[in-house]
């Protein structure tokens, strides 16, 4: 069975992680992806990673997992050789992503009014940190960065704490996601036009999506969202100690409050409505704390989620993905065989699954230049 998008060709001129995030998930649904790199500075992700071995083939972890159903070319775009092979692609091509610096590629004459004219039906989507516009436009800036900026740290960690930054890149896959939505919504479009357009994705801006709530609970009213670590506004939503590690619950609105009470023998401490329960936060916390640190944290897992009370206790990555749920959704996919010593490659393929046209791999990540036909290739 085909994928969604396939039959659709995308050049990929991106590096590290959001662009070549976006290009991967259109990659999945089946869009005939070619990546392009300078043979001179490839990719860095190609060396990052778990394996030094894999990082010093420059092959490394971060950069297979979202290298696969790409074929790789290596093009010096800063010669004309380079360039013109790029265009000959280009003309051929129904998207077109890259995340430079703005005005890097306006610069090679690579730039989205350059591209159109030659193909009207190009969607060319630029990602870089803060956007095509605006006085931040050519500054440069990485998932973490971008964090600091945009107070997401501030609002992570605790006071003894300090700010923190998420533990994943979240921006990073945030804006790479945003990217081929925004492309696929431009796809969509040129059904309807048969035009082309520009796709401007800003890590930034997708930063303050993530963060809508607090955003617009400040922009009301000027609330500054404070760093609570593990806490949230009610008690019963919150990581508490049990007996042996660490518990996060859930008791999220009024019900399963309600419920959360009733079964810890409580009642009495049941509220009516949602003020009530910021009023009385501390004090449900202390109780709280009390009661579920009398038992262990898989005891308690069982107990809340057979009243239907969202809970996990807190899992470290091996035992996420030893559990039963990650295989019964087909989140992953596997290459068999592949590696330098065939082991086989099994990286996550999308947080989605299509009735009729399903995400999936096809093709393993590819060295630099893997494509070395595609040199002489023209559409």
């Amino acid at each position: 069975m085909g994928g969604a998008l396939e039959r659709l060709r995308v050049i990929d001129t991106t590096h590290v992680l959001a662009g070549p995030f976006a290009a991967y998930q259109l990659g999945v649904l089946g869009a005939d992806v070619i990546k392009i790199e300078d043979p001179n500075d490839p990719d860095q992700a190609r060396m990052q990673g778990s394996d030094p071995a894999l990082t010093d083939a420059e092959m490394g972890t971060a950069f297979l997992a979202q290298g696969s159903n790409k074929r790789c070319m290596a093009l010096d775009l800063k010669t004309e050789d380079g360039r013109e092979a790029l265009l000959a692609l280009v003309d051929g091509a129904d998207v077109f992503v890259e995340n430079y610096r703005p005005g890097a590629f306006e610069a090679l004459g690579l730039g989205y009014e350059a591209l159109f004219a030659r193909n009207p039906g190009l969607v060319y989507c630029s990602i870089s940190a803060f956007g095509a516009t605006g006085p931040r436009r050519e500054q440069t800036g990485y998932d973490n960065v971008i964090q600091a900026f945009c107070g997401m740290m501030a609002m992570t960690g605790t006071e003894a704490s300090g700010p923190l930054k998420c533990g994943a890149p979240v921006i990073d896959y945030a804006t790479g996601t945003t990217a081929a939505f925004a492309i696929t919504a431009a796809l969509l479009q040129r059904t309807r036009t048969g035009r082309g357009q520009h796709v401007d994705v800003s890590m930034l801006d997708v930063a303050l999506m993530l963060m809508s709530a607090p955003l617009t609970g400040y922009l009301w009213n000027g609330a500054h969202p404070q760093a609570q670590g593990n806490d949230f506004f009610f008690a019963t939503l919150g990581c508490y100690d049990t007996a042996d590690e660490p518990l996060m619950i859930a008791a999220s609105n009024l019900s399963q409050q309600e419920r959360l009470w009733r079964l810890l023998g409580r009642p009495e401490r049941i509220q009516q409505e949602n003020n009530a329960r910021l009023a009385a936060h501390a004090e449900e916390k202390a109780l709280l704390a009390q009661i579920f640190a009398t038992r262990p944290a898989a005891e308690w897992e069982e107990i809340l989620l057979a009243e239907r009370i969202p809970a996990a206790r807190v899992r470290r990555l091996e035992e996420a993905m030893a559990d039963p749920q990650i295989a019964a959704r087909g989140v992953l996919g596997r290459h068999e065989g592949w590696g330098p010593d065939g082991r086989g490659l099994t990286v996550p393929v999308a947080g989605f699954s299509l009735s009729e046209s399903p995400a999936r791999v096809r093709t393993p990540p590819e060295p630099v230049g893997g494509q070395l036909a595609l040199a002489r290739w023209r559409p």
